[in-house]
């Protein structure tokens, strides 16, 4: 019941920043918690950052503690995510997902609907 869109991906140099976001539409009226996840050339689709509906409880992944800043905006039915001292390891499809209800999620098993997903690559 809910669709979502990623944009904001791009070609950066290790030490960049880009900005990530994830536009929703459909029955958007509804609460959900949001997540961001990656998948990596031949790696399995890994968490990276969770927000609750309210947007005052937040979850990092180890590898991106302190570079990376999840936020939405519900007005907008918009998520962010703002990633900062970008690395090549951070190379990556990211995906934006929620999941119906209250509660904040880690799991790719624990979202409920995805997007397409959009390309970060970062180069030495």
């Amino acid at each position: 019941q809910v669709q979502l869109v990623e944009s904001g991906g791009g070609l950066v140099q290790a030490g960049d920043s880009l900005r990530l976001s994830c536009a929703a539409s459909g029955r958007t009226n509804s609460n959900y918690a949001m997540g961001w996840f990656r998948q990596a050339p031949g790696k399995d689709r890994d968490f990276v950052a969770a927000i609750s509906w309210s947007g005052l409880n937040t979850n990092y992944a180890d590898s991106v503690k302190g570079r990376f800043t999840i936020s939405r905006d519900n007005a907008k039915n918009t998520v962010y995510l703002q990633m900062n001292s970008l690395k090549p390891e951070d190379t990556a499809v990211y995906y934006c997902a929620a999941r119906r209800g209250g509660g904040i999620y880690t799991t790719t098993g624990g979202m409920d609907y995805w997007g397409k997903g959009t390309l970060v690559t970062v180069s030495s």
